[in-house]
């Protein structure tokens, strides 16, 4: 099993990492990193983070990735935005304070790429989404003898396809917030010391 608190997209690129080696990591939060990217009145992208990540990873292929995110790590350098997003406009964070992903299939897309299918769940609406990733699906040791695992994943999911229908319309047309979500992801976990071997 894969059990993780962390944020949510970190989560997404962790579920393809699932191998026959059953074994703990750490989050390693100075070289983890999520993102994510809005259209804003049309002309110009918002990005944001979801804060410092932190979590474990335990990997054992008998059982399907499960992975659990806390939404109120969230920073677009921007409080009132935050406060904004974290409010029932769109995340609704305290009715809904996890976001959910577990994974279905993971697919090779080519040397160190792979496609990782799964559902998504986002106030309490689920929905498969697709991520493509690059990275080391297998542990492998850095130059200090640690052992490490890691990846990078990206996906775009539809805000109103989880019930984010927030938004305001544009004197010359359009809308204040755009609709569609880029989600970039890197992650890095170290293995526990007590399981190195």
């Amino acid at each position: 099993m894969t059990r993780i608190t962390l944020p949510a997209a970190v989560a997404l690129v962790v579920a393809v990492a699932s191998t026959s080696l059953a074994a703990t990591f750490e989050i390693d939060p100075a070289h983890t990193s999520v993102q994510f990217a809005v259209r804003h009145l049309m002309v110009s992208t918002v990005r944001g983070t979801l804060g410092k990540v932190a979590g474990t990873l335990t990997l054992d292929e008998q059982d399907p990735t499960k992975s659990a995110v806390v939404v109120n790590g969230l920073d677009t350098r921007e409080p009132k935005r935050d406060a904004h997003l974290k409010s029932p406009d769109f995340l609704d964070a305290a009715k809904y304070p996890t976001i959910t992903f577990k994974s279905k299939r993971v697919t090779s897309a080519g040397a160190g790429k792979f496609q990782a299918v799964g559902d998504l769940t986002i106030r309490d609406v689920t929905r498969e989404v697709t991520l493509d990733v690059e990275g080391a699906p297998q542990p492998f040791k850095d130059p200090f003898g640690n052992l490490k695992l890691g990846g990078s994943a990206h996906t775009k999911i539809n805000r109103k396809d989880f019930g984010i229908t927030w938004n305001k319309s544009l004197d010359g047309g359009g809308v204040l917030v755009g609709d569609d979500i880029d989600v970039t992801i890197d992650v890095e976990l170290a293995q526990k010391s007590a399981d190195a071997k």
